[in-house]
């Protein structure tokens, strides 16, 4: 049974994540093995990069918390632009339009945990 992984395991680039710039590195966690009903990445954008605007509903509805730990972004949800930065927690709804650009002369580091809502 694998109950310890590293951040330097099951990564994977995505260039043009929702049709954003650049390439966001995802860290995956026990992909395939986790029975919990959201999943966890931990994500980095090097500056300039970015997560593009999307909407999560319909069959694909679900809920995003975004927690950054490093660097400086914007991050913007339903056309209203908030700075996120280390120590920030983001909530994104179903429903809401929302994405993230990092805007720092430093990687933008985050932990993204999305699964279906409860009703």
């Amino acid at each position: 049974m694998n109950w310890k992984q590293h951040e330097s395991e099951d990564a994977i680039l995505e260039p043009g994540l929702h049709e954003g710039d650049g390439v966001v590195t995802r860290r995956r966690f026990f992909s395939g093995v986790s029975k919990l009903p959201v999943r966890i990445e931990v994500w980095e954008l090097p500056p300039g990069a970015s997560e593009g605007s999307h909407v999560h509903d319909g069959d694909d509805t679900l809920e995003e918390f975004y927690y950054f730990i490093a660097g400086r972004g914007v991050m913007w949800m339903d056309g209203e632009e908030r700075v996120v930065e280390a120590g920030d927690a983001v909530l994104a709804p179903p429903g809401v339009d929302h994405g993230f650009r990092c805007v720092g002369d430093d990687t933008l580091k985050l932990v993204i945990a999305w699964g279906k809502p409860t009703k």
